[in-house]
């Protein structure tokens, strides 16, 4: 059995739902995948002695989800005053509708398309509700429209699908595009060095307790997938699905769909630079 401290980023175990920091609870939703692992980490946030919270990524259309996810914020005696997204996938944000119903609450997302109400999101914004502060952090990559959440009095990050809680990310090209995910890989390490951010809350998966580590780990597997991407090409494998099937041979096969738009994404990072 592996030592959790051993792995990237010291996963805490057991993805379960429950509180994961003095102001973060997980309502993990029950849809779980080879993509979306576990389900997927919808967060309630509030300051401790605050009725009001926050929460960040409903997640799918799910009734009994979404219902639980409001009844966990009431059992804990607050009430969700505002909805926020780190973007548009649907496991992420297909019950945003449906949830501020259920809470009488405005969804502020970057993507104009997915918000309720007259506010959005952007780069460097301060949210603050009961207390809680967050601050909106860019994280373009995995789409156009990630964004992650730092949560500084819990020295902690949500950072949605641009780092998860085991395993790596996909870039989905086109709309996701590799430059800007390592921009913002290395946007988060700055927080992790910085501003003193140890913990990562992430989209899917268990909570990482080394958020540094983490960040590292996935520059470092960036750094290596498209080392291999390049000497796959040079070695004459031209398609993305002869690129993913020679570098991604390791990986199991139901994934490889997903793979693809990853080494689309660094087939165009390559050319881009004059690598191909």
């Amino acid at each position: 059995m592996t030592d959790a401290a051993a792995l990237p980023g010291q996963p805490r175990g057991a993805v379960v739902s429950g509180p994961a920091t003095d102001r973060a609870v997980n309502v993990l939703a029950p849809n779980p995948s080879a993509m979306t692992l576990d389900g997927t980490n919808t967060w309630i946030l509030s300051e401790p002695d605050s009725p009001l919270a926050v929460v960040v990524d409903p997640g799918p259309l799910d009734e009994g989800h979404l219902r639980a996810v409001r009844d966990t914020a009431e059992s804990l005696g607050k009430r969700v005053a505002l909805t926020l997204l780190t973007h548009g996938h649907p496991d992420h944000a297909e019950g945003a509708a449906r949830f501020a119903e259920l809470t009488r609450t405005s969804v502020r997302a970057l993507d104009p398309a997915l918000r309720l109400g007259d506010e959005g999101l952007s780069a460097g914004q301060v949210v603050a509700v009961g207390g809680l502060e967050l601050r909106v952090v860019a994280t373009p990559g995995h789409t156009g429209d990630s964004l992650s959440f730092h949560l500084p009095a819990d020295r902690a990050v949500l950072t949605g699908d641009t780092v998860l809680g085991r395993g790596t990310t996909l870039v989905a090209h086109p709309d996701g595009r590799l430059g800007d995910y390592l921009d913002s890989l290395r946007r988060l390490r700055s927080l992790t060095v910085d501003d003193g951010v140890h913990t990562v809350l992430p989209g899917h998966g268990p909570v990482l307790d080394d958020a540094q580590g983490a960040v590292e780990f996935y520059l470092a597997h960036r750094a290596s997938r498209l080392a291999q991407v390049e000497t796959a090409v040079e070695d004459g494998y031209t398609t993305p699905a002869e690129v993913v099937a020679h570098v991604y041979a390791d990986v199991d096969r139901s994934l490889w769909p997903a793979a693809e738009l990853s080494v689309r994404a660094q087939l165009e990072y390559l050319s881009e630079h004059g690598l191909i």
